[in-house]
């Protein structure tokens, strides 16, 4: 019985621990499964976390570039004002004077100024300081001439188109007038080159204040590599552009207090006899003075004449648009501003500006270069009012023989150009070379004329050549001519076979009186000292015998 009990106990513990093992793996997988779900809610709540942590550090990244920008702008402008303030310091107390009057806050109103529109000029006191002077400052005439001339690949033309210019002129209308040469050159060694070589060449013009040679400071032209493209043209033609408005504003200011008239041209050209008194004349016959351009050119700014009041007004609207368009469009946008009513049509604006651009025909300039001076440009622009010009000027010489050691090209020859009929045209000349007249009588010459080159070539003068007579009694010759003063010494020098040089060419011409006391004449002649660089053409011979 004892035993049974103790049976029926040991069965009933093991029961009951089953049941409680049950029940705790119950309780246990339970407990588990929930855990698990709180698990992957707290991930999920996590991984949104996270996404959300990740979007705020764009937006922050984004806030702290924006300023970080700020920041740079802010250290740019301070360096900036920095270095105004250090380009300020070191102007002259007369120069921040002057920029003091023009922009202080003091004053209500700003006016405008160059530094405006070249504000790169403040970085240096001498920017609009010529680096270049040559002339006598000559003021109180009618017409200024401005002559632009940059440095050419192939072909300058200057000296020959001062030549042309100066070579029309009478010896009042060089009293009247100032040709102003700008080297526009930041190249200061070039421009003093090119000086020196005018100042060779032309020592006369430049001492009587006919001539003046200038060249801009290095500091002058602002950085043109920043230059914006526009019109379809490439990068360098928008270069040459510029820097060409630049020039043509530089010269008016320049020259705008030296007379009344400013007329424009380049130095590519030739000129018409009279041109200067035919300019004047014109000008001054205009029945009004709302005139702004009177043009003696159709070509591009050859030939513009201007009232020299008005260049202020045209250098500061070129000044606004430089480095967008080119020179004759800006006139042109000039004259619309001040006559053109937008609610009219073409015709009327035409018919408006047509009252201050007047033509004068025919041309009195024409365009003799073929290489432009923007690199690589072949330009054969001729003005078709020029009309055809006469290459010769032909006089009612003596009766003469004329022989010449030249080689004649073509039918131009010595003979032709001595009667008046065409020039003559050579190949180069060497030393030793000659033309002679010899006249079949002997004859009183009173005075002598020779030119060389013509219209059509400019280039083709006579060098160091002098001029020679030949009286017919030498032995009076020597007698009262050759000898001078007390003393005896030679007044002409006498070649060795009998020649007497009284004269040399100068820039193409030779011309002068003849000494009467040699009598009459046996012959003339035109030694060549030097071999030449060019060909020759005589275009006009003139031999006045004495009354």
């Amino acid at each position: 019985m004892r035993l049974r009990n103790v049976s029926f106990l040991t069965v009933l513990l093991f029961g009951l621990c089953g049941l409680v093992s049950v029940s705790w793996y119950t309780a246990f997988s339970s407990s588990r499964g929930d855990v698990v779900d709180i698990y992957q809610r707290e991930f999920l709540a996590l991984r949104e976390r996270l996404h959300s942590a990740e979007q705020e550090n764009l937006r922050r990244s984004k806030e702290l570039n924006l300023v970080l920008e700020e920041i740079k702008r802010a250290i740019a402008e301070k360096q900036a004002l920095r270095d105004i303030n250090r380009t300020w310091s070191s102007l002259s107390e007369e120069t921040r004077l002057k920029l003091w009057n023009v922009s202080s806050s003091k004053n209500v109103l700003q006016l405008p100024s160059v530094f405006h529109h070249l504000p790169h000029l403040l970085n240096r006191e001498d920017s609009l300081q010529p680096a270049v002077h040559l002339g006598q400052g000559r003021t109180g005439v009618s017409i200024v001439m401005g002559v632009p001339s940059v440095k050419r690949e192939v072909h300058s033309y200057l000296s020959d188109t001062l030549n042309s210019l100066m070579s029309e002129l009478s010896a009042a209308e060089k009293d009247d007038c100032v040709i102003v040469v700008l080297i526009a050159e930041a190249d200061q060694q070039y421009a003093v080159s090119v000086a020196d070589n005018l100042k060779r060449l032309f020592p006369v013009e430049i001492q009587s204040g006919l001539l003046e040679v200038v060249s801009p400071s290095v500091h002058f032209y602002p950085d043109f590599s920043r230059l914006r493209e526009s019109f379809g043209d490439p990068k360098e033609r928008v270069r040459w552009r510029t820097k060409q408005n630049l020039d043509y504003c530089f010269l008016m200011m320049y020259a705008q207090t030296k007379g009344t008239y400013y007329v424009q041209l380049e130095d590519d050209i030739v000129a018409r006899p009279n041109y200067f008194t035919t300019m004047k004349n014109f000008a001054l016959q205009q029945p009004s003075e709302e005139w702004m351009i009177l043009e003696f050119s159709q070509l591009g700014f050859i030939g513009k004449m201007f009232k020299s009041l008005d260049l202020s007004l045209i250098v500061e609207f070129m000044l606004m648009f430089y480095k967008d368009k080119p020179i004759d469009w800006l006139l042109d946008h000039i004259m619309w501003v001040k006559v053109c009513n937008p609610e009219k049509d073409a015709k009327h604006c035409d018919r408006q500006k047509a009252n201050l651009r007047i033509r004068f025909k025919p041309s009195l300039f024409q365009h003799v270069g073929t290489h432009s001076s923007l690199a690589g440009k072949i330009q054969k622009l001729k003005d078709k009012d020029f009309g055809k010009q006469t290459l010769h000027k032909g006089h009612a010489n003596p009766l003469a023989e004329v022989t010449t050691s030249l080689k004649t090209y073509q039918h131009f020859t010595l003979e032709k150009a001595y009667l008046g009929e065409d020039f003559f045209w050579a190949f180069t000349p060497v030393a030793g070379d000659f033309i002679r007249i010899r006249f079949f009588t002997p004859v009183r010459i009173e005075r002598f004329f020779f030119r060389s080159a013509n219209i059509e070539h400019p280039g083709d003068k006579v060098f160091n050549t002098s001029v020679e007579v030949l009286p017919f009694d030498n032995i009076q010759a020597d007698k009262e001519a050759l000898t001078d003063g007390r003393e005896k010494t030679p007044k002409y020098h006498r070649t060795e076979d009998g020649f007497i040089r009284i004269g040399t060419f100068q820039n193409g011409i030779a011309e002068g009186e003849v000494d009467p006391t040699f009598g009459p004449l046996e012959a003339m002649r035109l030694s060549v000292l030097t071999d030449s660089p060019v060909w020759v053409i005589l275009s006009e011979i003139f031999i006045k015998k004495a009354e």
